[in-house]
């Protein structure tokens, strides 16, 4: 089937739940548009996640637009976590629910601008469009460091999108790079299995799963941080590249505690600073992100503490953290022969590719340009990106927020209420913004902590 001569009011590019989510607030305003995917909806979560994975906020959380977990979905555990086959489920019901007009299996090449508006070429043509919605999300091309080419080449070397399981790594000791969520769950996921784990530390902070009767993440939603825009941080850019804390909603969700796998027998080192031949080096610093951790942790407690206190709550008291283990003398050096490591699991991250977008829609170091999604470029939007306004935005949280926000500024660009106001006062304009939602001031959540 081919898309050429096509043309449509909006394109979407991307059906993960950021598109599918505008795609629905569209729909219910009778925008004529098109979704586009790559693959087929949702993938990412089917093939780019590992057996065991599940969500790290609670299924109650999940409400896309017109398709909340409880009242339209059926969920009964609300409180629980979805693992990765129940969150496909969940994204494919959620296509059903509104039927969206999607084209799957059909990549996108470019898009530039048109004498019609804009041109999204695809593998199956062009499409033409008034407007245009990117929805590719911030997970596309795997981050590897160029150290990782110095490995001997009897090592098997995967990145976190690649994992699928503990019996995927040939036999032997793995030694899994990075401690964000992805790290820290691949980490427990082989330690439980009885796989010996080495970890190679970083400074993402951690949190715990529950704190004086309830999920950290219910307080965190009852103090306002999940709505809390971006432009209320006196230091928002570094605010949308700060790593996520590490949890888990593994078998019903608790803390990752890196002392505890210590504890049991999980080799901890530091940040991996080099490796020459079959010697990986680390720096000194495991127990300087170690403690880092169980600060801000622990300071996150001490928000929940003030709240209470404030509200008046009877919240069930809770004794604080202790740790149950302590990194002995420094080890800068490991050798991957005689540890017995056959494979490194590179937990690093991710870049984006946006070299397909031919628009100035981006600043000097490749980045996105956009309040709340809405860039300089008239017509052009950018949803399902991590703190696109709140820290809900990447989430199922808040990326419905965010699509109705985009939706609204979609309608009123094509009813030309956008042209008014540009011409009003010379700019184009950014949309409403949303009211700041009162926050214990807590900014510990998200500040950078201090390496002694």
């Amino acid at each position: 089937m081919t898309l050429d001569g096509l043309h449509r009011e909006v394109v979407v590019i991307g059906a993960g739940q950021a598109g599918l989510s505008i795609s629905s607030c569209l729909t219910r305003r009778g925008v004529d548009h098109l979704v586009v995917e790559r693959d087929e909806a949702g993938h990412e979560w089917r093939d780019r996640r590992w057996e065991s994975f599940c969500l790290v906020t609670p299924n109650w959380q999940c409400a896309l637009p017109g398709y909340d977990y409880a009242t339209d979905h059926g969920g009964t555990d609300p409180d629980g976590f979805m693992v990765r086959d129940e969150i496909v489920d969940y994204l494919r019901k959620y296509v059903e629910s509104f039927a969206p007009p999607l084209v799957e299996h059909t990549a996108v090449t470019s898009l530039r601008r048109d004498r019609v508006g804009f041109a999204v070429g695809t593998e199956r043509g062009t499409v033409t469009a008034e407007q245009v919605v990117v929805a590719t999300g911030p997970y596309q091309l795997p981050k590897i460091p160029s150290t990782a080419e110095r490995l001997p080449a009897g090592i098997t070397q995967l990145h976190s999108s690649q994992y699928r399981g503990p019996e995927q790594p040939p036999p032997g000791a793995v030694l899994v790079v990075g401690t964000g969520q992805s790290g820290c769950q691949i980490a427990e996921d082989l330690h439980l299995a009885g796989r010996q784990v080495h970890l190679a530390t970083g400074t993402a902070p951690r949190v715990a799963r529950r704190y004086r009767g309830r999920d950290v993440v219910a307080w965190l939603d009852l103090m306002g941080y999940y709505q809390r825009g971006i432009d209320t941080f006196p230091d928002a850019d570094a605010v949308r590249f700060r790593a996520n804390h590490y949890v888990t909603g593994r078998d019903g969700g608790h803390d990752i505690d890196l002392r505890a796998f210590a504890r049991d027998g999980m080799r901890l080192h530091g940040r991996l600073a080099a490796i020459t031949g079959s010697s990986v080096e680390f720096a000194d610093d495991l127990a300087a992100n170690l403690d880092g951790a169980d600060r801000t942790s622990e300071s996150i407690k001490d928000a929940i503490d003030a709240f209470i206190v404030e509200i008046g709550s009877d919240a069930p008291t809770e004794e604080r953290y202790t740790p149950v283990w302590t990194p002995g003398p420094y080890e800068p050096s490991l050798d991957l022969v005689a540890a017995g490591i056959t494979t490194v699991i590179w937990s690093t991250g991710f870049h984006r590719d946006d070299s397909w977008i031919r628009l100035p829609v981006f600043d000097g170091r490749g980045l996105p340009v956009h309040t709340r999604g809405v860039t300089e470029v008239p017509g052009v939007y950018m949803i399902g990106l991590p703190w696109l306004w709140t820290w809900g935005s990447g989430r199922f949280c808040g990326v419905g927020d965010d699509a109705e926000h985009v939706a609204a500024h979609i309608v009123r660009h094509r009813d030309g209420a956008d042209m008014e106001q540009a011409a009003a006062d010379g700019r184009w304009l950014a949309g409403p913004r949303r009211p700041v939602h009162r926050v214990r001031p807590a900014d510990e959540l998200f500040a950078p902590r201090t390496v002694a």
